[in-house]
């Protein structure tokens, strides 16, 4: 598609069977849009219909043909964006506090997949625990959930490359240890980033941007629903957990979590 903004925030939102990740985007939209009122901000989704035109400036289906699983057709966003540079989100985060900064950092590169994440404390995380993988296989700790990319070659040879991963996956998984049986994003990023270079794909050096991952072991909790073990609080699109402030994009990974975003 050729580009007729120049930056944007590109939200993937294919909905399953159980969960709405539309409705996810509400609250992403609506927390970036608080923050930063002008900003571009595309859905790509399954249908050209705007559920929420206050939030989206564009809402796009997938332009090419898709599969089952929706997360193998992640390579598309390369083609679907309708901005020159582009910062892609995942649907079930919510940006904390200002973000305009990233495009200071990640303009250092073509492509840029944020590296590593962050807990609660806003400490860099040290758990290993979702990431044998990565570790057997010497894979870049890569997460899709905030990614970058500007319209040039090297980007086009990523999201090629993406593209190529999902659809021959039985022979890359022939080549991992503990592979997955349906890759994830992730993992599939990481392959891609470690063929095209990771020097080219990552800032592995940079603080920002990396989410506020709200998985249990990066956590250190002791249930999977922090939502019933933490004391948190959402208001003025301000979140406190334990009573310290959360910055930057929090991925908050239990799908009930709600607020007002209509």
């Amino acid at each position: 598609m050729k580009p007729i903004e120049e930056t944007g925030y590109l939200i993937v939102a294919t909905n399953t069977d159980s969960t709405d990740y539309v409705d996810c985007s509400y609250q992403l939209a609506q927390s970036i849009k608080y923050w930063h009122p002008d900003a571009k901000i595309c859905l790509l989704t399954n249908t050209t219909e705007n559920p929420a035109p206050h939030l989206f400036n564009y809402v796009h289906e997938f332009p090419l043909p898709t599969v089952a699983n929706p997360y193998a057709n992640d390579w598309q966003v390369f083609h679907a964006t309708p901005f020159r540079e582009t910062i892609k989100l995942e649907a079930d985060m919510i940006v904390t506090s200002p973000i305009d900064h990233w495009w200071d950092m990640v303009r250092h590169r073509e492509v840029v997949v944020s590296t590593g994440c962050r807990d609660w404390k806003d400490t860099r995380a040290r758990s290993r625990h979702y990431r044998k993988v990565f570790d057997a296989n010497d894979l870049p700790d890569v997460y899709n959930a905030i990614t970058y990319w500007r319209l040039s070659l090297t980007a086009k040879e990523f999201f090629d490359t993406v593209q190529a991963i999902f659809e021959n996956w039985s022979h890359y998984r022939a080549l991992l240890k503990f592979p997955e049986d349906v890759p994830s994003t992730d993992v599939v990023y990481a392959i891609a980033a470690k063929i095209v270079g990771v020097e080219k794909c990552t800032m592995p050096f940079a603080s920002y941007p990396t989410i506020v991952h709200m998985k249990r072991h990066i956590m250190h909790a002791q249930r999977e629903d922090w939502m019933e073990e933490f004391v948190w609080e959402y208001r003025d699109y301000l979140l406190r957990i334990n009573t310290r402030a959360q910055w930057s994009a929090v991925h908050y990974n239990q799908k009930r979590f709600r607020v007002d975003a209509r």
